[in-house]
Order: structure tokens, then sequence, then C-alpha cells
């Protein structure tokens, strides 16, 4: 009979169990993962303040907190393909440190105008790319049967955000312009140290041997990767625009000051961050279908609501609070969904390209809500806009996803 070797040991110790190395290894990419979402949301708590120091319309206040979302979602796609050729271990210490540039650009010199911020929120985008490391770095680690809790706890790091959201404004008070950015900047540095010594790649880990466009071009022939793509779009996406845009929507929508809008948006982001291992795990167990289905239900009701502009106490925060969770756990179902489909050796690059269809799907609303908040002086039509949106994925859902589930891996629950 065969013996597992120590390789297999390392990742699985016995049948139905993984290994207290995978769990390492998925707690360092967590924290990478939180370090450089946290760098990469540096702007976006400022964006109330920048809009008064220098005049910024509605528009331009968009701009500048969407330019790091857009890049740091289309980098992706190139970091997820370099992940699955080179790993996590080179790619995690690589991409903290081409962050620390940016960051001391905007702290030290690249805040004194709108021109030298969209510059360095340009190359903060690089930060954000991290997401497409960490996903296939921890699919490779973890069983199948795992993997939607595993990939879930990693997409908790998204709650850097909430660093900066509950930081920066403060620091910068207290402290001038400089502080967060050094603090960040330093904090990047020893994750990079610290992960070019301890991260390790999985044993076994499949490694492509074809061009990098070719193997992009593979993956954008992949049936999963436009249904996920699609899905990410509205669920990451819903949370990365109003986890960028909320501040600047409480504060003109409802008067409140920078800070309580600031502290408002963390709480949004908390939970939606809580919500996301939720997701994977319940996916786990009942099916990425059903946990889709439900929580795209939630936010078209919560947009709903929300489009009308109700009293935050307490209907407004029970609509953001609900569209929060859902967006949360709907992020981590998502990727429920390219574990079991997604070949082994792609994943890296399918997470690529559904994360920057996240990403976007997070840069276009704050400019559609800028807009039409500078044309109507209302946010009624973005929000019914969303309801709409998702109400189409909901239906997308629940026909062409749950058709290709039911007919490439039947036993994946989808009912």
């Amino acid at each position: 009979m065969l013996q597992p070797s120590r390789k297999q040991h390392e990742v699985r110790d016995t049948a139905g169990s993984v290994s207290g190395r995978a769990w390492q290894m998925l707690a360092l990419a967590t924290a990478g993962f939180a370090v450089n979402f946290w760098a990469w949301a540096l702007l976006s708590p400022l964006g109330p303040r920048f809009k008064d120091s220098l005049g910024l319309s509605s528009f331009q206040q968009s701009l500048l907190v969407a330019v790091p979302v857009v890049v740091g979602s289309l980098g992706r796609i190139p970091v997820g393909a370099l992940t699955d050729r080179y790993g996590g271990r080179v790619m995690f210490p690589l991409v903290s440190a081409a962050t620390i540039v940016p960051v001391l650009y905007l702290g030290l010199a690249g805040h004194s105008s709108l021109a030298a911020l969209l510059v360095g929120g340009f190359f903060l985008g690089v930060g954000g790319t991290a997401f497409a490391v960490g996903v296939p770095f921890v699919n490779a680690w973890f069983p199948p049967e795992r993997r939607g809790l595993a990939i879930g706890i990693f997409g908790a790091g998204m709650g850097g955000t909430a660093i900066s959201a509950l930081t920066t404004v403060k620091l910068v008070k207290a402290h001038g312009m400089a502080d967060p950015f050094l603090i960040t900047a330093a904090v990047l540095a020893v994750y990079a140290v610290v992960a070019a010594l301890a991260l390790r790649d999985a044993p076994g880990r499949t490694v492509p041997t074809e061009p990098l466009a070719r193997r992009l071009a593979a993956t954008l022939k992949l049936r999963i990767t436009w249904q996920a793509s699609a899905l990410y779009a509205v669920a990451f996406g819903g949370y990365v625009a109003f986890s960028v845009y909320l501040p600047t929507y409480l504060k003109t929508g409802y008067g409140l000051t920078q800070a309580d809008a600031a502290n408002r948006m963390a709480g949004f982001v908390l939970l939606a961050v809580a919500m996301r291992p939720i997701g994977g795990w319940l996916s786990d167990r009942i099916g990425p279908v059903r946990v889709l289905a439900g929580v795209l239900a939630v936010v078209v009701a919560g947009a709903v609501v929300q489009s009308f502009t109700p009293s935050l106490a307490p209907a407004g925060t029970i609509a953001f609070l609900a569209m929060a969770a859902a967006l949360g756990a709907g992020s981590g179902a998502v990727f429920a969904l390219v574990a079991p489909l997604a070949p082994a050796n792609m994943v890296g690059s399918v997470t690529g390209v559904v994360g920057a269809a996240g990403g976007l799907g997070g840069f276009v609303p704050p400019l559609v809500m800028g807009s039409l908040y500078g044309a109507y002086g209302s946010y009624a039509v973005g929000l019914a806009l969303l309801a709409v949106v998702a109400a189409a994925a909901l239906a997308f859902t629940g026909t062409g996803v749950r058709h290709t589930l039911t007919r490439r891996v039947p036993a994946v629950h989808v009912h």
C-alpha cells in the first residue's frame, strides 16, 4: 500500500483535517492582504478633507478615491498570473515592498494638488493587487472541501480598509498629513520582510509552463471566469464602492461630520469583513448558489429602502448594515464557485480576472454617484440602479450559474 508523503502531510494531516502549517500560511497571507488593503484605502477617508482644502468638485473627489481602485483591480490580472508562475512566497513580499513607494510619496509630497494625488493614487493601486496573490496561495494549501472557508477567512483581510477608516483622519488631525502614511509604510516594510522569511508555497503546487499571454487567453475562455467576474463585480464591487464613497455620501447626504462618517464607514466594513468567511463556510455546506441568491435578495431590498433616503435611525442604518453583511457574505461565496471549477494551475489567473472585475465594480459606482448627485442633488437614482443591478445578478445566479455547477460539478449543492 502506498504511504502518503511527508509533503502531503504538510497540507493535510489526515483525511478531512488540515495541517497546522496550512493554517499558519493562511494567517500570514490574511495579514498581508490586510496590510496592503490598509495602504490601498488611505485616500478614501481623506476625500472630504481634500475636497475642502483643494476645492474639488464632487466628480473630482470621486475620481480621487476611485483611481487606486481601478489600478489595483486591473493590476490583479497580471499579478494573479505571475502568482501562478512564481508563487505567493515571491509575490507577497514584492507587492508589499512596491506599495511602500507611493505611500511615502503621498504622505511626504504628493498631497498638495489634485494632479499629485492622482499620480500617487495610481501607484497606490499596487496594494490592491495583493488579493490576486493570496487566493491561489491559500487555495493550494487547502483541500477542496475546506477552500470556501479558507478563502473566506483570507478575504477578511479586506478589513484593512477599516483600519484606514478608523485611524487615518484621527492621525492627520492629531499629528499632520504625513503620519498615517509613514506608519503604513513601516508596517508594509515589516510585513515584506516577515513574508520573505516565513511564507512557503504549498508542497506539490501546480506550476504552469505556458507563456503568460497564452495562460491569460486560456483563462478568458473559461465560463467560470466570466460568471464569477459578473457576480464579484456586484458583491465585492458593491463593498468597495461603499467603503470608498460612504464617508462622502454620509457627509453630503446626511450632514455628518467627517469623523462620524468615517466611523460609520468602518462599521460597514467590519460587518462585511466578518461575514465574508461566513459566506465561504456556508457555501461549503449548502452551496454557493443558495448563498448568493439569499445575499443578492438582501442587497436589492436594502438598496430600494435607502433610495428613499430614510432617517439614519433606524431605517438607514439597518439598510446599510444589511447590505454590508450581504455583500461580505456574497464576496466569500463567489470564490467558493472558483475553487471547484477553475483548473488547479489557473486559479491565480482566474482570481486575477475575477478580482479585477470586483475592483472595477467598485470603481464605477462612486463616479456615477458623484455625477448623479452633481446633476440632481440626490443619491436616489444611484441607489435605485444598484437595486436593478443586484436583481439582474440574482436572476443570473438562479439560471446560468446554477446550470454551470449542476452540469460540471454534480456533487456541489446548488438547490
